[in-house]
């Protein structure tokens, strides 16, 4: 009899893990925010330090900037210091900073290829270790992309190909036990419906990884299974699209409302405003640059056969990754890419309104929205506070966002 009943208690499992997992049916005006976070300021990565040396993090770039035209303000000084986010009391405050302002989701960059992980210890050694880890929600948007060297780049000097962003088949499998296993089955990973959110950064590269799109799918629909028989609804699939290329070996593709559908794709969303709208003078009024993503927005909206999950960008100023010694203009291409000018914290805060309206205007629409980004400052885009505007855009996102 008790073998029976531990049989019984065996076989309930996946159905008590599924159940205490659920997340509760939001309101109609509840809207979920997710910012992400890149994870590249902290020490003791094999790979950085085999090209960089010990000790090295990206706060380097962000330190060593200089302003490129008259009134640039650059460098950015972090009003926290350059801490490692690989220390979790480190990673404490930032969850705090934004579980307090109105940011319910860490959307990390997550990096791993056919030799295994990389920029991996914020996550693993800094938030998953937090004393207050579970006051936030985390997810995965697999940065995918071919890794070149950008820390910095000289105009005229071709990018050495570090890291390719294709795996193999066998990888995937060991990277859908290892996702499935460390993360989905945390008690903080956001779920959609019961299913585990997981983006693809790059959608051709990881469609080259299985050399068709039935050979993607099925890969898809095998992680799904996976995250089945571990207690979850399946995995929620989300596609970042884009159109603008940004690094120098992205190509966008040009058929992505197919690519979603016939892939099986879930929802799809945006990184980064400059995507969409490229900043292609010395400097652009980011109040420009907001109105022509929302008309990209629109055009999403009609044409995925998904939902689309709206982006909000704080900036853009990816300067501190090219040479400081070199000369800098906007028509050399990333990292020389112009920079978004006016997107003060009144300004960054009315693009979130005018983003919270549309949402809400549709009754039938999501209710998520994505934030770029809690620490890009190497592209200028972080909600993190500094010496000049303090807690500001993060107040700004609480104000908008921190009823809820």
């Amino acid at each position: 009899m008790k073998a029976i009943n531990h049989i019984l208690v065996f076989m309930t499992l996946p159905f008590l893990f599924s159940a205490c997992r659920e997340q509760a049916v939001p309101a109609a005006d509840e809207i979920t925010v997710a910012c992400y976070y890149f994870p590249n300021y902290h020490t003791g990565d094999p790979r950085v330090e085999a090209h960089k040396g010990k000790g090295w993090m990206e706060w380097e770039l962000v330190k060593e900037a200089r302003p490129r035209f008259e009134g640039h303000q650059q460098p950015k000084v972090p009003a926290w210091g350059y801490e490692d986010e690989a220390d979790p009391k480190a990673m404490a405050k930032k969850i705090d900073a934004a579980a307090n302002h109105g940011i319910d989701v860490f959307l990390f960059d997550w990096y791993h290829f056919n030799d295994g992980p990389y920029l991996n210890r914020g996550l693993d050694e800094g938030f998953l270790k937090a004393r207050n880890t579970k006051q936030l929600k985390f997810a995965l948007m697999w940065a995918n992309h071919d890794w070149v060297e950008l820390h910095p780049a000289t105009r005229g000097i071709p990018q050495e190909l570090l890291y390719r962003g294709t795996v193999t088949p066998e990888v995937y499998d060991e990277i859908c036990d290892h996702v499935i296993r460390d993360y989905f089955t945390q008690p903080n990973y956001w779920l959609i419906d019961g299913k585990a959110y997981f983006s693809i950064y790059d959608i051709q590269k990881f469609v080259e990884s299985f050399g068709s799109l039935e050979a993607t799918r099925a890969a898809m629909n095998r992680m799904r299974e996976k995250a089945v028989r571990a207690g979850l609804k399946g995995v929620h699939w989300n596609v970042v699209a884009w159109g603008n290329p940004i690094l120098p070996v992205e190509v966008p593709p040009d058929n992505y409302a197919e690519l979603i559908e016939k892939l099986g794709f879930d929802s799809a969303t945006s990184y980064v405003w400059i995507h969409h709208s490229w900043p292609a003078e010395e400097k652009t009024d980011y109040n420009k640059t907001r109105d022509e993503y929302l008309a990209f927005w629109d055009e999403a909206k009609a044409e995925y056969p998904v939902p689309y999950y709206p982006n909000i960008t704080m900036g853009w100023d990816s300067s501190p990754r090219t040479n400081q010694n070199e000369d800098w203009k906007p028509e050399y291409g990333y990292p020389y890419s112009g920079v978004l000018y006016n997107n003060t914290p009144e300004n960054f805060k009315r693009g979130m309104e005018v983003i919270k309206q549309k949402l809400l205007a549709d009754p039938d629409g999501p209710r998520i929205v994505n934030i770029n980004c809690w620490n890009e400052w190497t592209e200028g885009s972080y909600l993190e506070p500094d010496e000049i505007h303090g807690m500001q855009y993060l107040e700004a996102v609480k104000e908008v966002f921190g009823n809820h």
